[in-house]
């Protein structure tokens, strides 16, 4: 008797295929996926869970290292910049949801991409000083790295302003982003950092 290819059950019409997100998440490679609000606590949990898989992962030591910086980087850079958006936001814009993935293809290359909400006035300044960070030469952002250091400039979110530069110093890439706009009001920050 001939096995059948798959099973079926009775289930709501509604169910889509679970196998083929699975698919779809194997083929992009994505070890680590998460969207809604980041907490503290949440963050604390995807660092250990990041730091077992590392330490799993064949790929060499500085690899390991690079990733775990970027990611530390981009997510309490996420945390730290959500905006305090106000009571009478709409409840379908979701403001205060946000998300990131984690991928990993079979050369040992990582891709950490996040996505959040901003206030749409703010988009112009983060794009100009995106551009401007990719823009520097290897050089120039080691020196405006410590430059800022040694004044400590720091901001009102803290960290000096310095997370571009310290993710595109560690990356060794450019810094890939797009803006979406959601309303009036709001856009998405989408940023993708490749380190290999």
């Amino acid at each position: 008797m001939k096995e059948s290819a798959s099973i079926t059950s009775h289930t709501d019409p509604a169910m889509f295929n679970i196998y083929e997100m699975y698919k779809r998440m194997e083929g992009d490679d994505i070890i680590l996926a998460f969207k809604g609000n980041i907490t503290e606590e949440l963050l604390t949990s995807v660092f250990q869970i990041m730091e077992s898989r590392l330490e799993m992962s064949p790929a060499e030591l500085r690899l390991k290292k690079k990733v775990n910086n970027i990611l530390v980087e981009c997510l309490q850079n996420v945390y730290h910049h959500m905006e305090d958006f106000t009571d009478d936001e709409q409840p379908e814009d979701r403001a205060g949801s946000a998300m990131f993935l984690i991928c990993q293809d079979k050369n040992n290359r990582y891709r950490i991409i996040t996505g959040n909400h901003i206030l749409t006035t703010h988009v112009e300044g983060l794009k100009t000083r995106i551009d401007e960070v990719n823009a520097m030469t290897a050089e120039e952002l080691k020196a405006h790295y410590i430059e800022a250091l040694r004044r400590s400039e720091l901001s009102d979110k803290g960290g000096a302003g310095l997370g571009l530069i310290d993710m595109a110093r560690k990356s060794g890439k450019k810094i890939n982003y797009r803006f979406d706009a959601v309303n009036n009001r709001l856009s998405f920050f989408s940023l993708v950092i490749s380190v290999d």
